[in-house]
């Protein structure tokens, strides 16, 4: 039996895997973009991502058959609730998506993965639509990450690429489905949630495909299969398990800034696997990007003690007897 320090590192260690393996995905997106169109690939990642669920949600149900027994008004009354708010939020899955997958063809790995990290700082701000005043950090994480975009995106002349565009959007997108996430998952088994929410975000990308992007070949597809595979299978079946099961024994902040470091994955790997290159100035705006992340997840954390020790240590501390 592992001891509650131990336990915490350990599921802390499995969000960090989940991070990673969402970081890698940005490669995979831009690997696949190079094949096949944003809606295809989209399409297929979509249909594998609900399947990697389906052996957790049998396994699951089997489990709380067992252990509870619902009548059938009230399991009717949860089934509605499940397949409105998946349908809600698998649309703004799929449109976010879309917007990522549209964008990271005209931008890098790296450059994807920072800007829509940015979600993270548009959550708290976009809930001011819903009647709640977000705490004063917010508003300092905002300006931080505006000039973390200037800095990443911006070229001589504030010029800036349709792709940062693209993906800046997507970051908009995702804040609103997450938002309708935290609305809709205390109210229904999470897992189905997700799958049925892949299951729309599939249908709606199909139907993009088929109107749009049915000049696909075969071959193309099969060029993207490896990406796309990784992309349905452990991004969102494996990495959506890793969530969950971490999110049970990790406290809410640690949780969000484990999962974060996707957006430091995905720079390292677009380096390692497709050898993009960051300037410097593109550097700082990353690094003022990941302050901004940071510090809207830190929560109003008590820094008096800190500030006290750096008193103690630095200035001697205390009145002198």
């Amino acid at each position: 039996m592992m001891t509650g320090r131990h336990r915490e590192a350990f599921y802390s260690m499995l969000l960090l895997l989940a991070a990673l393996i969402w970081g890698v995905a940005f490669v995979a997106q831009s690997i696949g973009a190079e094949h096949v169109g944003p809606f295809t690939f989209l399409s297929l990642r979509s249909w594998l991502g609900a399947a990697a669920l389906l052996p957790l949600i049998l396994i699951r149900g089997h489990a709380r058959e067992k252990e509870t027994a619902v009548s059938k008004e009230a399991h009717r009354e949860k089934r509605g609730v499940l397949l409105t708010g998946s349908l809600i939020t698998g649309f703004f899955l799929f449109a976010a998506s879309a917007a990522q997958q549209i964008g990271i063809a005209q931008t890098t790995a790296g450059k994807s993965g920072f800007i829509t990290a940015m979600y993270v700082v548009l959550v708290p701000v976009l809930s001011v639509l819903a009647g709640k005043r977000p705490p004063r950090r917010i508003w300092l994480c905002v300006v931080l990450s505006v000039c973390g975009l200037y800095l990443l995106c911006v070229r001589d002349g504030f010029r800036i690429g349709r792709g940062d565009l693209w993906t800046l959007a997507c970051a908009f997108l995702f804040a609103f489905q997450i938002m309708f996430i935290a609305r809709y998952a205390h109210r229904v088994d999470a897992v189905q949630l997700t799958c049925l929410e892949f299951v729309f975000e599939a249908f709606f990308a199909t139907v993009c495909m088929l109107l749009w992007e049915r000049s696909t070949t075969a071959e193309a597809v099969r060029a993207a299969l490896p990406a796309i595979l990784y992309a349905g299978i452990f991004s969102s079946g494996v990495g959506y398990t890793l969530q969950t099961l971490g999110e049970r024994e990790v406290s809410p902040p640690v949780a969000s800034l484990a999962m974060c470091m996707e957006s430091v994955f995905s720079a390292l790997a677009g380096w390692l696997i497709l050898r993009e290159a960051l300037s410097l100035r593109e550097l700082s705006g990353c690094a003022l990007m990941i302050l901004s992340i940071v510090v809207a997840q830190l929560g109003d954390i008590n820094l008096q003690p800190l500030f006290l020790r750096f008193q103690t240590i630095f200035c001697g501390g205390g009145e002198k007897k």
